[in-house]
This record gives structure tokens, C-alpha cells and sequence, in this order.
């Protein structure tokens, strides 16, 4: 399966061949590292490790400790920021050092972006869970933005999993089925169509979209039940 890892730059606009404007969001992704290889035999999946943003050899703050840089050292690679997983197919081969360059996509193609998303801090019931509030009017008083009962008045608890106040956003976020506009391989930048989750400067990844699960096949394979019938008819 095709992935990447890439810094999220920010948003833009370009036209595309008819004139419309297509909000895109800019990522440098890659080039990553493959930097560790799991295999069936081994571990019981297949997946590959991918580095990305080289560390420095003199860095400016606190440096990995000496396990995590042995990891790397050991296979004769540069120590790399970020390390993530990802899981491929049974007829993909990869090998230990093997670059991937944001030329694995191409333009028009169907990609998840992962990442975190922003942080907002401690958010109300209205803010976070788009709760309306209660009445401007007729008896209302101090209880505009509150979100009201919160339990059975017989059960003396508050039921797990209940929409409540608290923290919004810091949380890992997925887009999918997002379509790759542009595809720049001397710059490694990737245009992808909408908004993406995080801040600028952050971290996300890109991996093509899986193939659809048997009942989307089946979906789209059987007739609408208004043509079936039609045809029955006919």
C-alpha cells in the first residue's frame, strides 16, 4: 500500500483545466526511509517502519537517548525524528534503507490523511458536542450555554460515555477519501484537495485509500431495487 510520511505547510487555492478554485492543502511529504520490516514469519503481519525529518548530529535541544539512536546506527541510517507503521500487502516487498519519494502517488488518486488534530483546550457541552443550549426566554435564567440533566433521577450515576464538558481537539484524526490534486516529485510536495487535520508544521500521514469491504462490492455490483424492478417488468 502506498504511504508517506509529510509536514502539513498550510492552505492554499489553486484552478484547476475548467477555471474552478480547488482549496488544497500543502504537504512536503517525504522523502521517508524504510527503517524497519515486519514480516509473517517473524512477528505475524507485514508492515514497514517509515522514518521521516533527519535529526541533527549536533541538535540545538536534548538529544534521543543512546537506545533509540542505536536502533539506527545498527543499520547503518541516519537517525530519523519520526518513525510510523504501516501495513502492506502480501506482494509487497520492501528492504531496510529503500527510500520513498512522494512519487508513489499520482495525480487524481483516492488517500487517508492521519494526524492530529488541533488542540483547543476545555471546551463547553455547545462548543464540543454542538449541543443548541436551552431557551433565551420563559423562565430561563443562568442556564443558557449549560447542558442540563445529566442522569436518571432513580439511578443516583452518571452513565459512562455521557456528552459532558471537557477537553476538545489533541486528538488523532483521520480524512478519508480525499483525492491528490498535484503531485510535485523535485520538490516533494503533494496538493490534496480540502482540509487535513493539525496545525501547520505537523505531522501527517498519507496512504492510499484500501479497497472497498464486500458489501460496498456487493452494493455496487447489484442493481438499484427501482431498475431491478423496472426491468423485471419490461
Amino acid at each position: 500500500m502506498p504511504a508517506i510520511l509529510g509536514r502539513k505547510l498550510g492552505m492554499t487555492q489553486i484552478f484547476d483545466a475548467a477555471g474552478n478554485v480547488v482549496p488544497v492543502t500543502v504537504v512536503e511529504a517525504g522523502p521517508c526511509v524504510v527503517v524497519g520490516v515486519r514480516t509473517p514469519a517473524r512477528e505475524g503481519y507485514a508492515a514497514v517502519q517509515l522514518g521521516f525529518d533527519p535529526l541533527r548530529e549536533k541538535p540545538r535541544t536534548r538529544a534521543p537517548q543512546k537506545p533509540y539512536r542505536g536502533v539506527f546506527l545498527k543499520r547503518g541510517l541516519t537517525p530519523m525524528r519520526v518513525i510510523r507503521e504501516v501495513r502492506i500487502g502480501a506482494g509487497e516487498a520492501f528492504e531496510i534503507g529503500q527510500a520513498v519519494r512522494v512519487d508513489v502517488f499520482s495525480e487524481g488518486a483516492r488517500v487517508d490523511v492521519t494526524g492530529v488534530s488541533k488542540g483547543k483546550g476545555f471546551a463547553g457541552a455547545m462548543k464540543r458536542h454542538n449541543f443548541g443550549g436551552q431557551r433565551a426566554t420563559h423562565g430561563v435564567s443562568l442556564m443558557h450555554r449549560a447542558i442540563g440533566s445529566i442522569g436518571s433521577s432513580n439511578i443516583a450515576r452518571v452513565w459512562k460515555g455521557k456528552r459532558m464538558p471537557g477537553r476538545l481537539g489533541g486528538e488523532r484524526s483521520t480524512v478519508k477519501n480525499v483525492r491528490v490534486v498535484s503531485v510535485d516529485a523535485e520538490r516533494n510536495v503533494l496538493l490534496i484537495r480540502g482540509a487535513l487535520p493539525g496545525p501547520r508544521g505537523s505531522v501527517v500521514l498519507v496512504k492510499s485509500v484500501r479497497e472497498a469491504s464486500k458489501s460496498a462490492r456487493r452494493r455496487a455490483s447489484s442493481p438499484a431495487p427501482g431498475k431491478a424492478a423496472k426491468g423485471a417488468g419490461a
